[in-house]
């Protein structure tokens, strides 16, 4: 399957969550960069490395035959010529569930190659502090 180029990291970005989104496998898998030193942390997971171990990673939570409903915001974005790193708040729900998760705090780093921009880090942790991640409006040095 040829991957679809994406001239901007935010194209790799909406096709990475719309992905995501409709549990395409397939779509998912085209937005990742070919690259065996890629990572993928699932929130409170393993971090799995390489394009196969990802792939596995994802499937399995396609097959659990959830659908998800995905939303980002408060991005923080920063981009070079061949690197762009988006920290975003990630907002999933389950289609059938009323539970409304707090906000997941995910780190996306795409890098640009002849293809384009393709997803080379996606690492999503639970978020600590809620009302503290939505009330702020400038970075904190923690350490």
């Amino acid at each position: 399957m040829d991957k679809p180029p994406f001239p901007t990291p935010e194209d790799a970005e909406r096709a990475f969550y719309d992905a995501f989104s409709r549990s395409d496998l397939d779509a998912m898998m085209s937005v990742w960069a070919e690259d065996e030193e890629a990572v993928c942390v699932h929130p409170g997971g393993s971090r799995f490395t390489g394009l196969a171990a990802i792939r596995e990673s994802w499937k399995q939570l396609f097959e659990t035959g959830m659908k998800f409903n995905v939303r980002i915001s408060h991005p923080v974005c920063t981009q070079a010529m061949l690197m762009a790193v988006h920290c975003v708040l990630q907002h999933i729900t389950v289609e059938g569930e009323d539970t409304i998760a707090p906000p997941l705090i995910t780190t996306n780093v795409y890098t640009r190659g002849p293809q384009g921009w393709q997803l080379l880090i996606h690492h999503t942790s639970p978020s600590p502090d809620t009302d503290g991640l939505l009330l702020q409006d400038s970075p904190r040095t923690v350490h």
